[in-house]
């Protein structure tokens, strides 16, 4: 198992898991809140990615797209689901 760095020196061990690389982005930025911006953010993600190779790219890629599915799915499914409890004017 391969370890990386975020800009502050936190440890994200590569375990093929995106949970682990989550995690430390949270808390690289939790810890520095008046630092967190959208640009700040970008910049710690490109970060981590430049560490990364191709295979590890393609495969944290792969489970982000599905992550943000899902995520993007479940939210279509409570709008439904909310559109089908309310009342309707009749």
């Amino acid at each position: 198992m391969r370890t990386i760095t975020t800009s502050k020196g936190l440890a994200i061990e590569l375990d093929g898991d995106l949970q682990s690389v989550l995690e430390a982005l949270f808390k690289t930025f939790w810890d520095n809140p008046d630092d967190y911006s959208y640009e700040h953010t970008v910049q710690e993600i490109q970060h981590v990615l430049g560490q990364l190779s191709d295979e590890e790219s393609r495969q944290y890629l792969s489970e982000a797209i599905a992550l943000c599915y899902t995520t993007y799915e479940n939210g279509r499914l409570d709008a439904v689901m909310k559109k089908l409890d309310s009342p309707t004017d009749r």
